[in-house]
């Protein structure tokens, strides 16, 4: 019989302990459930962001979109101005520098008929007057920027010179420098309207 009672008392204590078991186990799976709710609600609530929070940022890039266009613009107009004035100031620098090309063939023949003879009275007479339209002629292309282009003697510039012949260098006329100018060059500000025809030596 006492060992009946003991096995009874055993039986009993491992279903109390069985039953606590199950208990506290059920109440920990309730927990984590509940804390595995919370954890995903919260996660819902992050994932889910404002549309209002989207808008403002949309808006604010078509901002520094705008600001960044109205910049390239203005740099572009500056440009355009800048290149506007650099074409005006060498529109009026060389205005004019057809008429003064077309005049030189005039200087020349005037040059020409200079360099003859007057023998009588009449033809020293003539030669006066052209002397004095050479003058003139002269004064209105200087003071139009037309000057002659330095050659006699100079040291040799294809830029301003153009080479038609030439001959041996000496002591007078070392390599590379103008011994003769055939044809007299001009010069329009500070480009060349007419290079000069010379003889340089070599």
């Amino acid at each position: 019989m006492k060992a009946l009672a003991k096995e009874t008392k055993s039986a009993e204590a491992a279903e109390d302990t069985t039953s606590t078991a199950t208990s506290t186990t059920s109440e920990a799976s309730q927990a984590a459930t509940s804390t595995a709710s919370e954890t995903a609600g919260a996660a819902d609530k992050q994932s889910a962001k404002d549309p209002r929070d989207e808008q403002i940022q949309s808006l604010k890039d078509q901002l520094d979109q705008k600001d960044d266009q109205l910049l390239r613009a203005q740099a572009e107009i500056v440009n355009m101005q800048n290149r506007n004035k650099k074409e005006q100031a060498a529109m009026i620098k060389y205005d004019g520098q057809s008429l003064a090309k077309d005049v030189l063939p005039v200087l020349d023949n005037l040059e020409r008929a200079l360099s003859t003879q007057a023998d009588d009275e009449a033809a020293q007479q003539l030669k006066k007057g052209v002397e004095m339209v050479y003058g003139h002629l002269q004064d209105a292309l200087k003071k139009h920027s037309v000057t002659e282009v330095p050659a006699d003697g100079e040291k040799f510039d294809p830029n301003i010179h153009q080479a038609v012949q030439t001959v041996p260098a000496d002591k007078d006329h070392p390599a590379d420098t103008v011994v003769q100018v055939l044809q007299k060059g001009y010069l329009f500000n500070d480009r060349t309207l007419r290079a000069a025809m010379v003889v340089v030596a070599q």
